[in-house]
């Protein structure tokens, strides 16, 4: 049987475990210290002053995700492609931004939203990963930082935009976050931590049980025909019905719901759809952070024209709505909003184009 991963432990489980050992529960706030704020992942047990200590910590595995393949982007872009002990693998990438780098983090091994204009989707959902995995990924990206841009190597801020839908494997996202804003371990802020969701209603309606990080909303549509057609889950959890949702969260101050609309040329971007988005998110507490397309190989959309983002993120602005564009980063390696998929896949279908065409001339 498999030890149980140290990075799976609230600070108060460990603190239960050692009292359980006959090791003085303050202890734990060393060890936590010694992992999530110094990175000491190969720390000797033998180091503590006492073999109490060294038996407790004996039974867990400190081992993370291995990095099977890393790829950098002109931009500065890092996309690492990380398997588990299970020999399934997620893709997990380091962001640069002017002050700290942030990590983009995978909730699940695929995902089973299927939106229509995400990559991850393709390859169907294997399974939810644990608190542990989804700890280790962030562990693994800032230990990587720390020795290839020590410059720029202060804890990174996380956004739950990789592979999967977070609230469809809320116990594990939850527990994971929990033990990221530990004060004794990373000591994340909440603000440093933003939750990316399609919709997923039972997640949403549980979201006060989180603690209060940064929500975004994939909403990529005012219209539910639209939005139907790229995210099926909006079948069953409709405009309406999200946003009642979203509205019944308790923000804190200067806190806003992040609407993500992804701009699809000849789909949704429209000056007639940036009016009828500006009308549907009237006196709500929003930003809206507007995504240009971003293409992947056999992509059914096609990226909208600098003029027609101009155009609605102006019309947002002259309708109240605080609105940005999202800078692409990381479309090179197919590391953009969107473009995550596990690397192996990618290669297999570049090659069996390759032949397609090397066959059809």
């Amino acid at each position: 049987m498999d030890n149980v991963s140290f990075y799976s432990l609230t600070l108060g489980h460990l603190k239960d475990h050692f009292l359980q050992n006959n090791v003085k529960p303050f202890h734990a706030q060393t060890v936590f210290t010694e992992i999530y704020k110094k990175l000491n992942f190969n720390f000797q047990k033998s180091d503590f002053d006492t073999p109490l200590i060294t038996d407790a910590l004996g039974v867990f595995d400190f081992s993370l995700p291995k990095i099977v393949r890393e790829q950098n982007a002109k931009d500065g872009t890092t996309k690492f492609l990380l398997e588990m002990k299970d020999g399934l693998k997620v893709e997990t990438v380091l962001i640069p931004f002017h002050k700290r780098f942030t990590v983009c983090l995978s909730s699940q091994v695929g995902c089973a939203m299927n939106c229509s204009f995400c990559y991850t989707g393709t390859q169907g959902l294997k399974r939810n990963l644990l608190a542990q995995e989804i700890i280790g990924q962030y562990l693994v990206a800032w230990q990587w930082l720390i020795q290839n841009r020590p410059e720029k190597s202060v804890c990174p801020n996380i956004v739950f935009m990789g592979q999967g839908e977070p609230l469809h494997n809320f116990d594990e996202v939850k527990k994971a976050i929990d033990i990221m804003l530990t004060t004794e371990g990373l000591h994340l802020g909440p603000r440093q931590i933003t939750l990316s969701t399609a919709g997923y209603l039972p997640g949403i309606e549980r979201l006060n049980e989180m603690a209060r990080v940064n929500i975004a909303l994939s909403l990529h549509s005012p219209t539910n025909s639209v939005r139907n057609e790229l995210i099926p889950l909006n079948r069953s959890y409709n405009i309406e019905t999200v946003l009642n949702a979203l509205g019944k969260i308790p923000l804190l101050k200067r806190q806003f719901v992040n609407f993500e609309y992804l701009l699809i040329k000849d789909l949704n971007n429209s000056s007639e759809d940036a009016v009828k988005l500006a009308t549907l998110l009237q006196g709500k507490k929003a930003i809206v952070n507007l995504i240009p397309f971003n293409e992947f190989p056999d992509s059914p959309y096609k990226r909208p024209s600098v003029e027609s983002i101009d155009r609605f993120k102006l019309i947002l602005e002259e309708n109240g709505i605080p609105t940005t564009v999202r800078t692409t980063k990381g479309d090179d390696i197919l590391a953009a909003c969107g473009q995550l998929k596990v690397l192996d896949e990618i290669t297999q279908a570049k090659k069996l184009r390759d032949e397609k065409n090397k066959n059809n001339l």
